[in-house]
């Protein structure tokens, strides 16, 4: 296949933009990011039940679904499976038209993940196959990597595209993450693309995500229940119980670092961490959401599955001076500001991004 083609400098801005796992987590706020922009010029792909093209328009009864309420407030153009879409492009690579930016998104969270084949075929194999379309047809590519990929840290947590031999994923989600990011540098792709390596995002439309929630809306539903929120406690010395460390990303800030790859740091290429830059404490982050909804912090500490115990990252920080170098100058929400907003304007009136206030 004819790889060698690169985008223009405009083409984020003239030409459609195709969403995978559009109507997931971070796909779907990109989505808003966009109409936020004016744009609507969107092909989302992702899976969902009964497979239908809507025309932009998702069924009235999509409230039963947490993926598809997701897209119901949300305009685009048209939405078609994942599925659907694949075997199409393989058939025929013009079968949607031409696009100007590809966003891949769409992939296999969960890091209790333990089919290996599913893992390869849907988190590397089509990642692979879709770079490579993009990059003969001219459209920018910039893709969902992870900072799984990282594993306990030991190796470092740098996103120069040269240290990636050295890392060690901890589980077989990070190790499929880290299969493509290779591949790109072997094939010579990551001088033309971009690979977002995502720290821990929360925020508004991760409710279907189960297990894979982030801690904030999981210890909302904790508050509502019982009033306290169970904290893993620390097998290690070093960490306190509650003091383990993570880098938290609200989702708006994570969108629109990703839309910058596409919008203006078009020529950038390679491997970015995506993070606010600074860890913060289990404790910490549980204090904020007690203080979103005005009550004092109680928490206690509760055993960790032993089939977690050897897999558990005790400490991530994204060093994000290579994102910066590129131009992204946009200051991060403040931890407890970002808290606040998803607690309040989303959480409690359950409230998806892009769906009008609650009335008065």
């Amino acid at each position: 296949m004819n790889i060698a083609q690169m985008p223009a400098p405009d083409s984020f801005a003239t030409k459609p933009i195709l969403v995978t796992g559009g109507a997931g987590f971070i796909g779907s706020a990109l989505v808003w990011a966009l109409n936020r922009r004016g744009r609507t010029d969107i092909l989302v792909t992702d899976f969902l039940e009964p497979a239908k093209r809507w025309n932009g328009v998702v069924p009235l009864d999509s409230g039963r679904d947490s993926k598809r309420r997701n897209l119901a407030p949300l305009k685009f153009t048209d939405y078609v499976e994942a599925d659907v879409f694949r075997a199409r492009i393989q058939s025929d690579p013009r079968a949607f038209g031409q696009f100007g930016s590809v966003f891949h998104l769409g992939a296999c969270s969960a890091t209790t993940e333990r089919n290996e084949s599913y893992l390869r075929d849907n988190n590397f194999a089509y990642t692979r196959d879709l770079a490579e379309w993009s990059l003969a047809q001219g459209a920018r590519f910039v893709y969902a990597s992870s900072a799984a990929t990282y594993g306990d840290g030991t190796a470092g947590m740098d996103d120069q595209d040269d240290h990636l031999l050295r890392l060690r994923p901890l589980n077989l989600y990070g190790w499929s993450k880290q299969q493509f990011d290779l591949h790109a540098q072997k094939e010579g792709y990551l001088s033309r693309i971009a690979g977002l390596k995502y720290f821990n995002v929360y925020g508004p439309n991760e409710d279907h995500k189960g297990d894979m929630r982030s801690l904030v809306h999981k210890a909302y539903e904790q508050i509502l229940a019982t009033g306290k929120v169970g904290l893993f406690k620390s097998y290690r010395p070093e960490f306190k119980d509650g003091e383990q460390q993570r880098d938290f990303l609200y989702v708006k800030d994570a969108v629109e670092m990703t839309l910058h790859f596409a919008e203006r740091a078009t020529t950038a290429g390679g491997l970015y961490n995506l993070g606010s830059g600074q860890a913060t404490t289990w404790l910490a982050l549980t204090s904020a959401i007690f203080a979103a909804l005005g009550r004092p912090p109680n928490v206690e500490f509760i055993e960790m599955p032993a089939v977690l115990r050897d897999k558990y990252q005790y400490f991530t920080q994204a060093d994000i001076a290579k994102l910066r170098a590129t131009g992204y100058t946009r200051p991060l929400t403040p931890l407890a500001d970002a808290v606040r907003d998803y607690v309040q304007n989303h959480l409690v009136p359950n409230r998806r991004l892009g769906e009008p206030p609650p009335a008065a």
